[in-house]
């Protein structure tokens, strides 16, 4: 994995003048010294072996008992999966993991129960408390519904619970019905989560790899644990630096439709975790090329306060190779001896160099392939990069108390 500013504007002078603050930034995140430090436990995160081989069992028996999880979450509590899942699946085939409770929707909710209900179903409903409404309506509706299906026996055996693990009304719902749990860490948020049971449960009952996921994970930590020549911390100081300039939208870029949850992730991860006190980049997305047709017009000719960071993955996992006559009435003859992946790859060089003389500035940030080692890698090098980006910019990287006030005036509203 490799972070690449020669696109970026910034030069070498400009990055070591972030070391001092960058160095204060890395002894708050591993020294556990600065604000949110409650919620560190990503940064060295080991899943016990027993608790691995739980997961294991219980995607096992998800895959086996059931034609479709539908997992039960919004925000870092279903964000995360997705992603992965996506990520790593056909683009066609469908998929056995689908999700509610990541909106208020009744058709959406409608719909579900219309796709289901000629297929066997399990749950995985995830929330630390229980009391959030998207997923506590969702759950109530589900459960109801798998009870007049089931009865309430089988429905126990169906239904998987992750929430905390001592209290609160999931807690509390699970104890009366015996559900089988699994734990949020206390010392992990949500948009931090994807690598604990929130995440692994669901992306191991869709036939994934865990153990690939982890392998990727565990050499991130190592590799970017060091203070020196650590692209985490070049990127975090990249995109303020570009923040200082002006640059206060910047748009994570991918030319692969199987990372649109990548982008939605990081939206998250970001978003919540910069954007308060009147501070933070605004985090946004484009996919890319389809969005070169909808958007690139204003990235290439809009107002310039946009930088982009473009995810490039090197090697496709299957490719197309032209073969195309020199009379060929398409006018494709340019294309002779190339394949698919060598024209999407010059689309997005055609694109950075475009935008990067209409003064967007660009990072790159380059993965060999789309696996799960590769995943795994790269949404801890956001989670870190993200950890010490909150720090240079003075926040407090791990608590959200904006998301309660659209809370607040809803319950106002509903008379709860």
């Amino acid at each position: 994995m490799k972070i690449n500013l020669k696109n970026s504007s910034i030069n070498s002078e400009e990055l070591e003048s972030c070391s001092r603050i960058i160095r204060v930034a890395h002894e708050k995140l591993h020294l556990k010294t600065g604000a949110g430090s409650d919620f560190l436990g990503w940064v060295n995160l080991k899943i016990e072996k027993s608790e691995l081989e739980k997961i294991k069992c219980a995607a096992k028996r998800i895959r086996e008992k059931s034609d479709i999880l539908i997992v039960i979450g919004i925000g870092g509590s279903y964000l995360g999966a997705r992603a992965v899942i996506d990520a790593l699946s056909h683009n066609f085939y469908p998929k056995n993991v689908i999700f509610a409770g990541n909106n208020l929707s009744p058709d959406y909710l409608n719909d579900l129960l219309d796709y289901v209900s000629t297929k066997s179903i399990t749950l995985n409903v995830i929330s630390k408390s229980g009391t959030t409404t998207e997923p506590a309506i969702a759950f109530k509706v589900l459960r109801d519904y798998m009870e007049k299906r089931y009865g309430k026996e089988e429905t126990k055996e169906r239904i998987f619970v992750t929430t905390d693990k001592e209290k609160g009304v999931l807690k509390e719902i699970s104890d009366q019905n015996g559900y089988e749990t699994f734990v949020v860490p206390d010392d992990v948020g949500g948009r931090y989560s994807v690598f604990t049971a929130v995440g692994l449960l669901p992306i191991a009952a869709a036939g994934i790899d865990i153990d690939k996921i982890l392998s990727g994970v565990y050499d991130a930590e190592e590799e970017f644990k060091e203070l020196e020549k650590n692209p985490c911390y070049e990127y975090a100081a990249a995109r303020n630096i570009l923040y200082s300039k002006g640059k206060k939208i910047e748009l994570l870029v991918n030319y692969e439709p199987k990372l649109h949850y990548i982008s939605e992730w990081w939206k998250q991860l970001f978003g919540e975790s910069e954007g308060k006190e009147g501070k933070g980049i605004f985090p946004a997305s484009v996919d890319n090329t389809t969005d070169l047709h909808s958007m690139g017009q204003y990235i290439q000719e809009g107002e310039r306060s946009l930088f982009e960071t473009v995810i490039n993955i090197r090697e496709a996992y299957r490719d197309i190779e032209f073969s195309v006559p020199e009379d060929s009435i398409d006018q494709l003859q340019y294309l002779n001896g190339q394949t698919m992946n060598e024209v999407n790859h010059k689309a997005m060089k055609g694109t950075v160099i475009a935008h990067t003389e209409g003064n967007v500035p660009n990072i790159m940030i380059e993965i060999d392939r789309l696996d799960e080692y590769n995943i795994g890698k790269l949404l801890y090098f956001f989670e870190k990069a993200c950890g010490i980006s909150g720090y240079l910019l003075d926040v407090n990287p791990f608590n959200q108390p904006g998301v309660e006030a659209y809370k607040k005036e809803m319950f106002r509203l509903l008379g709860k």
